[in-house]
């Protein structure tokens, strides 16, 4: 389950994007993103928040952006760094590209092999009861299996509109640029949202 907070984000996470994006090499389109849908893993330990974000600019091709927000910075982790904002809520938030995130390495690994889904979506409102959200994008993974061993992050590398993650449990390439036509073996990630009905590849473990 995955809490959301009734708050403001100052700068909000378009505006983030909209300066981090086109600074990446699988980068198409111009600075105008606007966003497209988005889906949430779980973090088990409860820390680090797991959102990836679908943009893009006009006519211009769907993006997949992973996202980690934290209350420290990660350490080593300065590459991958998005930018800060504040929560009205949390505070500072520390924002990381998920592909440079070991968190969200181990989610994505294991939401793909175990044919895992989207987090399900909570929010806390101000007097404090929940409300279930229901998410905007639906993904699923295309593995089955019933057992998961921890993996740890190993390597990032940029490939041609996508981000290869490598783990100690398996390598993902995130599809950065969706809608190409993708020709890899192994187990997949797809997703579907509003107006887009046929699922979509999103990433591949191997």
């Amino acid at each position: 389950m995955a809490l959301l907070h009734t708050a403001d984000m100052h700068p909000s996470k378009i505006e983030l994007l909209r300066a981090w994006v086109p600074t990446q090499p699988w980068f198409e389109g111009d600075d105008q993103l606007e966003p497209v849908g988005a889906y949430r893993f779980d973090d088990p330990d409860g820390e680090v928040g797991i959102e990836t974000l679908l943009v893009r600019s006009g006519d211009g091709p769907v993006l997949q952006i992973p996202l980690t927000y934290r209350a420290e910075p990660l350490a080593g982790a300065e590459e991958f760094l998005v930018g800060t904002t504040e929560h009205t809520v949390l505070g500072t938030r520390w924002v990381y590209d998920g592909c440079g995130d070991p968190v969200y390495a181990a989610a994505i690994v294991r939401t793909i092999v175990t044919g895992g889904t989207q987090a399900d979506l909570e929010r806390r409102l101000p007097d404090g009861t929940m409300e279930p959200v229901e998410p905007n994008m639906r993904v699923v993974g295309g593995g089955s299996s019933t057992e998961h061993e921890p993996v740890g992050l190993v390597d990032v590398r940029d490939a041609d509109g996508s981000t290869v993650v490598v783990t100690s449990g398996a390598e993902v390439e995130l599809l950065r640029v969706l809608g190409g036509a993708w020709a890899m073996g192994g187990e997949t990630l797809t997703g579907t949202w509003a107006g887009q009905d046929e699922p979509v590849l999103l990433a591949v473990a191997r």
